[in-house]
């Protein structure tokens, strides 16, 4: 086999090459066998990375069993959870971008054969998508696996819990010390948190587009299964080389389209909407809006894990897991069976023989919740681009609702109002100038979610922005809003007071003012000042595109 590094290690020019290897400890054998970038994102401040130093050692194990050289190298990774509500949120979307940089910086400087990506949390996992499909060589991924569900009081709590808690004890419904307890409990192990979140939504999806072996987006973190499964990665991975089986080869439009389909099914994160359409564009694949409104329009929604519900991840994972969700939607013809995956063979013959062992956690085709999907895109004269809300996490009678808005320009200022107790029953908070330039970084925006969820006001308030929402989000929150403030869109000319109607059923987000009114607003609006001026968040503001094309960097 002709292997891609043998231009760094063969012939007698690349004899400094070898002794360099062979200073890292390398024998000529293992120089001499595919070199195998283990491409791993541990580090002591992720939850759900502090064992993925255990995940690397047993692929280490199965590649070296299948015949390779492993070779680990790191990435950055972000908490979100850490990050929330602080200036440290703006970086952590710029950090996907980042992480899919690095990576190829090490793979095309080195020369790796194949890569097995370990990533788990929110912005980890879709950077390493986006450079597996940029270098486009024989890549599987094996994530870090979920967190396990706290319990507290009898009852299973995770990290949203104790967002939601700390709105209760500012509204007086919840003491100090219960919180405490919450917080003592809620995350009771490593791995990403245990619901549907953006990082277990996004290891879900890396198993629906096929770049992962079925089990990798709801085994948990502590089982030894997890493990096991690393270890199957690490074997595979030589049967992808082999093969001469990449990224681009797995990673079609249709794949795309199947992790659509599984994500409306699940009723995932949000942030899907970004990550999906950067992945795609990787690869030259366009995933616009439209395509995404489509696959909502005609999935079911089968699936309400946490926040939509008090079911978590383990319980999927018992269920059957993602091929028993696949099954179902593949009764009914929505899923394209066809697709090649990493385990070199297709969907249809992954999931031939997978049974949906729990119905009332993956429902049958024939009984759904919803006959649409878990994401909604809205549009209207206040988003023309499009906006996105998790409908599977929105209480009925938030699905319409019209009401006065309350304008703030910065998350702190919102939650500010809301822990203040000036939001009233029937208001639409908006928050602005959050957006992928505004911000900059596009934050994610829980804790004020959270804070009207805790405060009981759920049933009577909305929220909008141009900013972003954590996959733990639940409620009428409708965020990507685009275009966003920064770049002039119609949410930066709304003023105190003015009617937002939302219909989520009817797709649209409209504010009820007439275009002549909001033509002469649009002529007085300037633009502000970029709140960053120096570092890497300056440049990534000026780098930057819309969320509507997935929040990437315009690189011509």
């Amino acid at each position: 086999m002709n292997l891609r590094s043998d231009v760094m290690k063969r012939g007698l020019s690349k004899a400094p090459h070898r002794s360099l290897l062979k200073a890292a400890g390398l024998s000529d054998e293992e120089i001499n066998r595919p070199l195998i970038g283990i491409v791993n994102s541990a580090n002591e401040i992720i939850p759900g990375h502090i064992h993925l130093d255990k995940i690397a050692q047993a692929v280490k194990a199965g590649v070296r069993i299948a015949g390779g050289t492993p070779l680990e190298f790191c990435t950055i990774g972000i908490c979100d959870g850490i990050a929330m509500n602080h200036p440290g949120m703006k970086y952590s979307l710029a950090s996907r971008e980042v992480i899919a940089d690095s990576v190829e910086l090490m793979v095309e400087a080195h020369r790796f054969d194949a890569l097995v990506m370990i990533p788990n949390c929110d912005k980890i996992v879709p950077g390493m998508l986006m450079a597996s499909m940029r270098i486009n060589i024989p890549t599987i991924f094996v994530s870090g696996g979920p967190m396990l569900t706290g319990r507290y009081k009898r009852r299973d709590i995770d990290l949203i819990s104790v967002f939601e808690a700390v709105g209760a004890v500012e509204a007086g419904k919840m003491s100090q010390e219960e919180l405490v307890g919450i917080e003592d409990y809620a995350c009771p192990s490593c791995g990403s948190c245990s619901g549907m979140f953006t990082a277990n939504t996004m290891n879900c999806l890396t198993e629906a587009l096929g770049m992962a072996l079925p089990g990798n987006g709801t085994i948990p973190a502590v089982y030894s299964e997890r493990i096991r499964l690393a270890k199957s990665a690490g074997m595979q991975i030589m049967e992808l080389l082999q093969k001469d089986i990449k990224p681009r080869d797995i990673m079609t439009l249709a794949a795309f389209e199947n992790a659509l389909t599984v994500d409306m099914a699940l009723g995932g994160s949000t942030n899907t909407v970004l990550h999906l359409p950067a992945i795609a564009c990787e690869g030259g694949i366009v995933l616009d809006l439209d395509i995404v409104d489509k696959i909502s329009n005609s999935t079911p929604n089968l699936c309400q894990i946490s926040p939509a519900s008090t079911t978590h991840i383990y319980e999927l994972n018992e269920a059957g897991g993602i091929p028993a969700l696949m099954a179902e939607l593949a009764r009914a013809n929505l899923i394209h069976v066809d697709m090649i995956t990493v385990t070199a063979k297709t969907i249809g013959e992954n999931i031939k023989d997978v049974e949906n062992l729990n119905p009332e956690v993956i429902r049958p085709i024939t009984n759904p919740y919803s006959t649409t999907g878990g994401l909604v895109i809205l549009s209207g004269n206040l988003a023309p681009e499009g906006a996105v809300v998790k409908q599977s996490a929105v209480l009925p009678e938030m699905l319409r609702h019209s009401g006065p808005a309350r304008v703030f320009d910065s998350e702190e200022q919102a939650v500010e109002a809301i822990m203040g107790g000036k939001i009233n029953k029937g208001d639409v908070i908006v928050i602005r100038y959050e957006g992928p330039k505004g911000g900059p970084g596009m934050r994610e925006m829980l804790t004020p979610t959270s804070a009207v969820v805790g405060m009981g006001l759920d049933r009577d308030v909305a929220l909008i922005t141009d900013g972003r929402f954590s996959g733990g989000t639940r409620g009428a929150a409708i965020g990507h809003v685009s275009p966003e403030a920064q770049e002039g869109g119609p949410i930066a000319i709304i003023r105190e007071g003015d009617l937002i109607e939302i219909d989520i059923h009817g797709r649209k987000l409209n504010l009820k003012l007439d275009q002549s009114e909001m033509d002469r607003r649009m002529k007085e609006w300037s633009p502000p000042p970029l709140k960053v001026k120096e570092g890497y968040l300056a440049l990534y503001a000026k780098l930057v595109s819309s969320a509507s094309k997935g929040a990437i960097i315009q690189r011509s």
